[in-house]
């Protein structure tokens, strides 16, 4: 997507390859005892030094914790990382003039009376990429972004973490296992998610047979396709975004479980278990996604027993605009048809948002979420029982 242009990808590359390996040239003069050796050869009486404390853990390093990058090397030791340092923020600045001409180029566009809709999203597109290659060859920039310090109001730090997410396996796994548990295309025909959803659920601390402990104040965040136990999933979970538009839009929340029991027909339903719609969101939001309950309130997944594992399904869908919906009642969730409801309210599955799952089985806590919160008898499922060829004839004489 964004070539590299005009630096020397020598450069580029031995900037790197230095900043994140502290090569330590100058210690070849020092001695394993702590004395420096003389060219003259004559001994020099070891010095004493203070003992202290060896730090055997790496200081932790956010936005709440932040540290500045150091260079590896000290100005001088070695020219060359100075002089690839030098060719980075040459090429830099060069970039950074040609985005005010085009900002100025833009501006100019807008003053006129028509101005030309297409040669403006090109000069927008342009202006991007130039804003991204300005500052990507930085080596303080990527030392940021890889130790969760990055600054989401700027385009190059949004792209370097969206790269990070799309390319080193994490939207990879999702995709995996939402394809694997037929998620597409039982739920929706297909799936193009455009930023980091994120859950997470009260840790397990002792799972003994079918009771299960758990933790009220410890969560974990969820691995997409993992098996969850009901007692887990009681309290609405907290939910992440890494969001990669600068601007705010709004998105839809979706909680639904494909796989409830549709006894009439003999098949699956669709249990809508969660509904929250007008979320915004954008790159500079809190990563933590507030005031999720106030629409469709929670209903904790609840597997029947007998039947198979359930897929808890979380949509993020983007709106074209702010939505009125009418909340759904308790006995109104089941056969929640999840395509007629974005059909309806204008909701595009082809322009991102964020997609998650998770399984489910019976526990020992699904009866409590029947009588506590759906005030209601559990259902028991079991197999299909199988035709005695022989029932009319048992209890008759046989010989007669």
């Amino acid at each position: 997507m964004l070539a590299l242009r005009r630096v020397q990808p020598w450069a580029v590359g031995f900037a790197q390859r230095s900043a994140t390996k502290q090569v330590a040239l100058a210690s070849t003069a020092v001695d394993t005892d702590g004395s420096h050796s003389q060219s003259s050869g004559e001994p020099v009486a070891p010095q004493k030094h203070q003992s202290r404390a060896i730090r055997t853990r790496r200081p932790r390093i956010s936005l709440q914790h932040p540290r500045e990058w150091n260079r590896p090397l000290a100005f001088g030791v070695l020219p060359a990382f100075d002089e690839a340092l030098k060719v980075i923020k040459e090429d830099s600045m060069a970039l950074k003039d040609e985005v005010t001409a085009l900002e100025g180029a833009i501006a100019r566009e807008k003053e006129t009376p028509q101005p030309d809709q297409h040669a403006l999203r090109v000069m927008e597109d342009r202006l991007r990429i130039l804003e991204v290659q300005s500052e990507i060859n930085f080596p303080q920039v990527r030392w940021k972004c890889a130790n969760g310090m990055a600054d989401m109001s700027k385009a190059v730090d949004r792209h370097l973490l969206e790269q990070r997410w799309r390319k080193e396996g994490a939207l990879d796994l999702l995709m995996e296992r939402i394809h694997q548990m037929k998620v597409v295309p039982d739920v929706l025909p297909d799936i193009h998610p455009s930023l980091d959803l994120r859950v997470n659920f009260p840790k397990v601390k002792s799972d003994a047979g079918l009771q299960a402990t758990v933790s009220k104040t410890v969560y974990e965040r969820v691995e997409p396709g993992v098996f969850l136990l009901p007692e887990q999933t009681v309290e609405p979970p907290k939910i992440y975004t890494t969001v990669f538009h600068p601007e705010e839009r709004l998105y839809t929340l979706l909680m639904i479980d494909p796989d409830f029991p549709d006894e009439t027909n003999k098949t699956f339903q669709t249990y809508l278990h969660w509904l929250q719609p007008n979320i915004p969101l954008s790159s500079v939001s809190p990563s933590s996604v507030p005031n999720l309950n106030t629409h469709t309130a929670y209903i904790p997944p609840h597997p029947q027993r007998g039947t198979n594992y359930h897929r808890y399904t979380i949509l993020l869908l983007p709106q074209h605009s702010r939505l009125s919906i009418h909340m759904v009642a308790k006995d109104k969730r089941t056969g929640f048809d999840v395509r007629t409801f974005m059909e309806k309210h204008g909701l595009d599955k082809n322009v991102g948002g964020g997609v998650h799952m998770w399984r489910e089985v019976w526990s020992e806590g699904v009866p409590a979420v029947y009588k506590e919160i759906l005030k209601t008898a559990e259902p028991k499922f079991g197999r299909m029982p199988k035709a005695d060829r022989y029932g009319d004839f048992r209890g008759k004489k046989r010989y007669v």
